[in-house]
């Protein structure tokens, strides 16, 4: 079996496993089990009660990696999340005690809900996959993701995240709620079962194999390169926006777009690939200007455009 087979079949356990406890959202998790291949971190935003919680738990759960939440708070400090070094008696010395940040999968819930300076401790983890204290590093596990959550419509006791620490996450992904069909499907399906059992169908060792294998064998021709960077350097002269895409937006696309690529069971990457993670990867990394804002564009607006605009290469 190849490693593109491989992955299309987990990923299609996965999906089973999770159908057990949430209803649609196929897109989010595939690009939540994307971003985890690609070593990547995920921001996804929605009102309260669209199983985001739910949906990361359960994720962790199946395929069967280490995971820890953080409820953020206005009074949450850095070393709540990172860890220090604790005075102990006995030895007459200093330890490092691990903070929840060592872990596999790491939910950070409500992340705007706490100060910059607790947000940007979350930096060198999530850049760097690493924390300092002190003189010495420590290096966090294999796979490591940050799966954060945040409500987009309060704006009372919150801080937006900073820009430097947004473009660290490798895609933003909107969680509305359920259709009519959705809803009674879901209370169908709790009415059953409240919270349904499921089953790990895969474990670390075998994801950093696939992750590895994928990105040395998934195949992203220079056309799909090209392509890539004219959408991303098209985001830089539209008016609407004050500020277009950085260079780590184009390898975004870049790593994102093998991992979808073989979780959709082909070893390599195909413009529709890079048309349907374009969104995800660009929405929080593209500024509206002050002008745009008063005439209320939406940025999915603009980028539809900017795909439309810009010609696939062949």
């Amino acid at each position: 079996m190849t490693q593109v087979q491989e992955t299309k079949e987990i990923f299609n356990k996965i999906m089973d496993e999770m159908k057990k406890r949430i209803v649609g959202n196929e897109n989010v998790i595939e690009l939540m089990f994307a971003s985890l291949l690609s070593g990547g971190h995920v921001l996804l935003e929605g009102v309260p009660g669209v199983a985001k919680t739910l949906m990361a738990s359960t994720l962790a759960e199946v395929i069967k990696v280490g995971f820890k939440r953080i409820q953020f708070t206005s009074d949450l400090m850095p070393a709540d999340i990172t860890g220090g070094n604790i005075y102990e008696r006995e030895t007459s010395s200093f330890n490092f005690i691990e903070g929840p940040v060592f872990t596999n999968v790491l939910l950070t819930d409500e992340i705007n809900r706490a100060p910059p300076k607790t947000q940007s401790a979350l930096l060198e983890a999530m850049q760097e996959k690493q924390v300092s204290s002190g003189k010495k590093t420590y290096k966090l596990p294999e796979p490591f993701m940050v799966i954060a959550t945040q409500n987009p419509i309060e704006s009372t006791g919150v801080y937006p995240l900073p820009e430097a620490q947004i473009d660290r996450f490798l895609v933003k992904i909107p969680v509305y709620p359920p259709s009519l069909q959705g809803e009674i499907a879901m209370l169908v399906k709790k009415k059953e079962e409240m919270f349904a059992d499921v089953n790990a169908v895969t474990k670390k060792d075998t994801l950093k194999k696939l992750a590895s294998e994928i990105e040395n064998g998934v195949i992203l021709s220079n056309q799909i390169l090209e392509y890539i960077a004219k959408l991303v350097v098209a985001t830089r002269s539209v008016p609407s926006f004050a500020l277009g895409a950085s260079p780590r937006g184009s390898i975004a696309l870049l790593t994102l777009s093998r991992s979808i690529a073989a979780i959709r069971g082909r070893d390599f990457v195909e413009p529709d690939d890079i048309k349907a993670i374009f969104f995800p990867v660009m929405n929080h990394r593209l500024i509206l200007s002050p002008e745009a804002e008063i005439e209320q564009i939406r940025v999915s607006e603009i980028i539809q455009n900017v795909l439309s605009e810009v010609e696939v290469v062949i």
